[in-house]
């Protein structure tokens, strides 16, 4: 008589269902490396665009203000979301210590080689706490939450949010201490992704993973994709699979094609005034209203000329923050506005 065939038991979280059966690594659910790889493919389109600013090809704050602000902001977002729902599956029937340091120590490395190499490239806006360093220290405390209730989680998520709300403060200006995000000057970087509030989004992933475990909701996850042979949705699964490597190497490939393009296609010559203006009303209508702005940013740029210290402003040879010249141009030319007039007293 033939034994009937046993059904193999399910594996999602790092546990079979049948107790008796050796413990398994959980199978990765495809629909997260789709995720994770459309995240890399509007990544690469930010960076495109922040690299044709770069070069001249567009205005160069084109990617740091207005819709590509936000573009951005959802990139980072949804990548720590993703980097906190990950860690509760892999880690969902205990802490396998070893997987996780050995995936901290690439993200720590990798966080340093983007460290070193903008601090040569760009050592004024050098990258000292992006995207990596946030999933790095998020993966950290995430470890703490691993246990607690879900409503525990939501709630933290929610108070490290409103936290720069409320607790920014001058303590937290020190440079050791930017990493946070509670400082009251913003400090300049290319990627400034700082624990609060960006832990949100990771906590709010580790919070959608355990309720999808809890509702048995991840087999149906883990099921979708199975059957698809979309050549596009291969590559989206592959590059979700190499994602850290991907962020590695696209941006010197995207700044390595468009200096070539440029050496044979130069960019047209900046304005250098016009640019100045654009990116001070931008930066000015913040935190005041538009007629102000046009009229703070032309009195502004009249001084700068005036006293030789546009050149060096435009270079950032000058600290804007800590420069006295600067803070009083701007004082000036704020009473001047202010009063109704921008001409020079």
């Amino acid at each position: 008589m033939r034994r009937p065939r046993t059904m193999t038991p399910t594996v999602i979280d790092g546990c079979p269902d049948d107790a008796s059966a050796p413990a398994r690594r959980p199978p990765r659910i495809p629909l997260i490396d789709w995720l994770r790889g459309f995240a890399l493919v509007a990544m690469a389109v930010y960076h495109f665009t922040w690299d044709l600013g770069y070069f001249g090809y567009i205005d160069p704050s084109t990617a740091t203000t207005g819709g590509w602000r936000f573009f951005a902001r959802m990139i980072a977002s949804s990548f720590l979301f993703l980097a906190g729902f990950s860690l509760v599956l892999a880690h969902a029937r205990g802490l396998r210590p070893k997987p996780f340091m050995i995936r901290l120590v690439r993200i720590l490395a990798a966080a340093l080689v983007i460290t070193a190499g903008t601090w040569f490239a760009f050592p004024d806006t050098f990258i000292f706490f992006g995207i990596l360093h946030a999933i790095a220290a998020a993966s950290v405390i995430g470890l703490i939450f691993l246990r607690l209730p879900v409503a525990a989680i939501l709630v933290a998520a929610v108070a490290v949010t409103a936290a720069p709300l409320y607790l920014r403060a001058p303590v937290f200006d020190h440079p050791a201490l930017w990493w946070v995000g509670l400082s009251l000057q913003i400090p300049r970087s290319n990627d400034y992704v700082p624990l609060l509030p960006w832990l949100a989004p990771f906590l709010a992933g580790m919070a959608a993973c355990r309720l999808l475990l809890a509702g048995k909701l991840a087999e149906r996850l883990a099921a979708i994709g199975t059957g698809v042979h979309s050549r596009w949705i291969t590559l989206l699964e592959k590059a979700g699979r190499h994602s850290l490597a991907i962020y590695l190497v696209h941006q010197p490939v995207l700044i390595a094609l468009l200096y070539g393009i440029s050496l044979v296609a130069p960019a047209p010559a900046v304005d250098l005034a016009a640019a100045y203006r654009s990116s001070c009303i931008d930066a000015c209508e913040v935190e005041r209203e538009e007629t102000f702005c046009r009229s703070f940013c032309p009195c502004t740029l009249e001084r700068l000329i005036e006293q030789n210290l546009f050149s060096d402003l435009m270079r950032n040879a000058i600290d804007v923050a800590q420069d006295d010249r600067i803070a009083e141009i701007s004082s000036q030319c704020t009473m001047a506005t202010e009063s109704g007039s921008a001409a020079k007293e």
